[in-house]
């Protein structure tokens, strides 16, 4: 017969387990952030990055577009994002020119792929946002019509 002292001690005992199995899991997924790492939907830029090399367009296109709302303070993203414009995805491309735009003159390093993509770009809305992305970037580097 089991009397209730001994189911109170086993619901205890279950508590005890899932309390140490949650804490042991969320001690697990923290990751360090950089104290100067720009946040973008509670995530750091760094795990944006990341995303851009994800396997699915969707996650490579949403981490674009949170790149982007961070601005200049993204700029350590640069490198990922000249990467990034080779993607097969236009809708992935696309995004890609819009972060490096609202990074600005940072994203420098940025200018010699853009200006290929103004001439080259099959996809007529993805080479006018280069043209803009180098028109923030580097006024001087857009190229004549």
């Amino acid at each position: 017969m089991i009397t209730e002292g001994r189911v109170i001690q086993r619901i205890s005992s279950a508590l005890a387990v899932l309390v140490v199995v949650l804490t042991t899991s969320a001690v697990c997924q923290t990751k360090t952030v950089k104290a100067n790492e720009p946040v973008s939907s509670g995530r750091p830029l760094s795990q944006w990055i990341a995303d851009l090399k994800g396997l699915a367009p969707q996650t490579r296109n949403a981490a674009a577009y949170e790149i982007a709302g961070m601005g200049p303070a993204a700029a350590a993203a640069v490198p990922a994002l000249i990467e990034a414009l080779d993607d097969p995805v236009p809708a992935v491309r696309f995004p890609v020119t819009i972060a490096l735009k609202e990074i600005g003159p940072a994203a420098k390093a940025a200018v010699p792929r853009l200006t290929t993509m103004v001439d080259e770009e099959i996809n007529d809305e993805i080479a006018a946002s280069a043209r803009r992305a180098l028109r923030h970037i580097d006024p001087s580097a857009v190229p004549s019509p």
